[in-house]
This record gives structure tokens, C-alpha cells and sequence, in this order.
């Protein structure tokens, strides 16, 4: 009897362990098959850069409520990865631009909210830049270099400032999109793979 009992439980802990790690497994390749499907894939001659999120390089701020920086640290980031191809270090723009393209399909040009109304912020890989969006000279977030074969990863926030006049709900918008521009200012495009 003592024999079977003990053969017994070997055999159960096998088959746990069999069936915690089937889950484990399984756990792995599906988070990241989703989180590949997710990421939207960009390059320039140089550089490739991987947007995290399911827009792309495209950012929006979709309604007006006025935050504080703290609570806009804390809103929805845009997160991407830019990594180096080359032996070399290369120079590269970070800009947020307007997403013309969009503004004229939806046909809101009269609804885009005042630029001096949004804070945006764009974190790498210690500090945290917050700026107007006014205050960018031609959209430039971060003018910056990435040494030989190496990858970087930031992330882009949109809040509206505390300061402003625009009732709560308002129907004013932002649509806007994120280039990474290399030194001889080529715009990294999406790959049509």
C-alpha cells in the first residue's frame, strides 16, 4: 500500500508540473504574438524604429480635460523603439508634428484645439521633457545621436494644460504624428513588408 501511495503522488506531480508548464508556455507566445501584431514597424536608411501601440506613429488627443502635469505624466503613452543598423553612431530628430492627412479625411480642421492648450512630454531613458506644444520650433521634440548597434525607447504623452479656457468635453481635438528624421533629413517610413 505504501508503494502505491508514494508512485501515486509522483504521478500527480508530474502531471502538475506538465500542466503548469504547458500553461506557462502557452502564456509566453500568446502575449507576445499579440504584442508583435501590435507593433507597427518604421525605417529610415539607418534606423528602424517599432511604434508599440496599434496607431502607428499617429497621436491623438481626443477630448479636452484639463489636467495637471503629474496627473498628464500618468495618461496614455506612445511608446516606440528606435534602433541602429550601423557601425556608426547616428544623429536623428524626434519631431510631433500635425497629421494634415487625418485633419483633411475627418474634415475638423475648425475643431483642432489650440496649440498652446496641449502639454506634451517625450521620456527616453532618464528624463522627462515636458513642453507646450506651441513652444516646438517646427515640432521638435529631441534632437539626439544612438551609438553604433544601439536601441533606444521612448514614449510620447498628450494632456491638455490646466490653463485654459475650454469647457471640460469640449468637442476641440489634436491629431498629430510622430517622425524620427535622421540627419539628412530622411523621414523614416512604414515598411510595407
Amino acid at each position: 500500500m505504501y508503494y502505491n501511495y508514494r508512485k501515486q503522488r509522483i504521478k500527480s506531480a508530474i502531471i502538475i508540473c506538465f500542466i503548469l508548464g504547458l500553461a506557462v508556455f502557452a502564456t509566453y507566445h500568446i502575449y507576445y504574438k499579440f504584442q508583435n501584431e501590435r507593433s507597427i514597424d518604421y525605417s529610415s536608411e539607418s534606423l528602424d524604429i517599432t511604434f508599440h501601440e496599434e496607431t502607428g506613429d499617429k497621436v491623438t488627443l481626443t477630448r479636452v480635460t484639463p489636467v495637471t502635469d503629474a496627473v498628464g505624466l500618468a495618461s496614455q503613452a506612445y511608446t516606440f523603439t528606435i534602433k541602429n543598423n550601423m557601425t556608426i553612431p547616428v544623429d536623428y530628430t524626434i519631431k510631433l508634428v500635425d497629421d494634415l492627412e487625418l485633419v483633411f479625411e475627418d474634415d475638423c480642421g475648425e475643431y483642432q484645439m489650440p496649440k498652446e492648450l496641449i502639454r506634451v512630454a517625450i521620456k527616453g531613458e532618464k528624463e522627462t521633457e515636458i513642453y507646450n506644444l506651441n513652444e516646438l520650433q517646427e515640432g521638435v521634440l529631441k534632437k539626439t545621436k544612438i551609438k553604433p548597434l544601439g536601441e533606444k525607447e521612448y514614449s510620447v504623452r498628450l494632456w491638455t494644460t490646466k490653463e485654459t479656457a475650454l469647457q471640460s468635453g469640449s468637442v476641440r481635438h489634436y491629431h498629430g504624428k510622430i517622425q524620427i528624421v535622421e540627419e539628412d533629413n530622411q523621414v523614416a517610413i512604414l515598411n510595407r513588408n
